[in-house]
């Protein structure tokens, strides 16, 4: 396998994830927050591979302080919009917010307007979500119809609680947002996928935040993640551009180990060779 495109040979050993009612071939999403200017955000989404983007809805409607709209930046035809509620505290807020984006992509007939990336946080110096406002926001925008991406911790329970409210998916953290911590629970995430996958494999789960570089990108695949959903780790790294290509790599490469299924871990050394016919000396025999 040479060619690691989102649409080239490597994806033709997968099958396409599922999500909200649609079919993506990338399993990775991207943020469009933090980055140094705009032309770099467009070069990094391309490298990324992602179909799905997800952008931070604002009361300035993503019109920055320059008058520069964030959405003159973005191929609207060619990337499912995914709004989040970043920067709620409460769940009313966050309907609210949702409700606008969903106003906003719906005047440019982009595919991602009944979508949401809910995101009700607990405070500001952690950035957790607040399991009360979430479960409640989950359920009034699932009743407005909306496809609910939902942004929750690493408690099992909690995600079980979301998915019985009708989230179109679960979004456990990896560790709080931006902190480039990587998976800090494996267990916690293994648990959820159990949960969450039994009598229903298809269910989709992304981990959500915490990703630093490419190999927590894979580490969370290779745990059995569906998907795999960042901003920082790209926006703020060294060399955004290359980073941007790393976690597109690190992602088909983790789903495809996982896929593979990875050895059993053992104690004691296992040789590649037959011993039969060595001509050196072995100890103990």
């Amino acid at each position: 396998m040479t060619t690691t495109t989102a649409s080239g040979p490597d994806n033709m050993l997968d099958t396409p994830l599922s999500v909200g009612g649609r079919s993506l071939t990338s399993r990775l999403i991207v943020g469009t927050g933090k980055y140094a200017d705009y032309p770099t955000m467009q070069a990094c989404l391309d490298a990324s591979g992602s179909e799905v983007i997800t952008v931070a809805v604002r009361r300035e409607r993503l019109i920055d302080a320059e008058g520069k709209s964030l959405l003159d930046f973005v191929d609207t035809s060619r990337y499912t919009i995914l709004p989040n509620t970043a920067g709620c505290f409460s769940a009313e807020d966050a309907v609210r917010v949702a409700r606008l984006g969903r106003e906003i992509l719906d005047q440019l007939d982009n595919p991602g307007k009944d979508w949401v990336k809910l995101e009700v946080l607990g405070d500001k110096k952690t950035l957790l979500p607040d399991p009360v406002g979430t479960l409640e926001a989950t359920r009034e925008l699932v009743a407005d119809g909306f496809k609910v991406l939902c942004y929750s911790s690493d408690d099992p329970i909690m995600a079980m609680r979301i998915k019985e409210a009708g989230a179109s998916s679960v979004m456990p953290a990896g560790s709080p947002i931006g902190s480039g911590q990587g998976v800090l629970n494996p267990s916690a995430i293994t648990l959820i996928l159990e949960l969450l996958k039994d009598g229903d494999p298809d269910y989709p789960v992304i981990v959500d935040a915490g990703v630093g570089t490419a190999s927590d990108v894979s580490q969370a695949f290779e745990l059995g993640a569906d998907g795999v959903l960042l901003n920082t780790g790209i926006a703020h790294a060294k060399d955004a551009l290359r980073m941007a290509h790393a976690m597109r790599h690190a992602t088909q490469a983790g789903r495809l180990a996982y896929l593979a299924g990875r050895i059993p871990r053992k104690l004691y050394a296992n040789a590649s060779s037959p011993w039969e016919g060595v001509i050196s000396y072995i100890p103990g025999e």
